[in-house]
């Protein structure tokens, strides 16, 4: 997938013309960019959601069969 890359200089201009100080306008553009990108080694793969999902399937499973078991021995002990 190809990502959009952040015009810092489109940027910078723009508060540049806004009437920001051009040392500000260009401090502004880098810092948002660094933000922008900061996280991307962070974002879920779709890899990562089905591995989670299936995890989690297992885990509503095995409480399940958790619950009626404890269910049935409870049902079975009282007289």
């Amino acid at each position: 997938m190809a990502e959009a890359a952040f015009d810092t200089l489109a940027a910078a201009r723009a508060l540049k013309d806004a009437g920001v100080q051009p040392e500000h306008a260009e401090a502004i553009a880098d810092v948002v960019k660094t933000g922008a990108y900061s996280g991307r080694n962070e974002l879920a793969t779709k890899a990562d959601l089905a591995a989670l999902e299936l995890r989690l399937i297992k885990w509503f499973v095995g409480g399940m069969s958790a619950a009626v078991g404890l269910m049935i021995a409870a049902v079975k002990l009282i007289p």
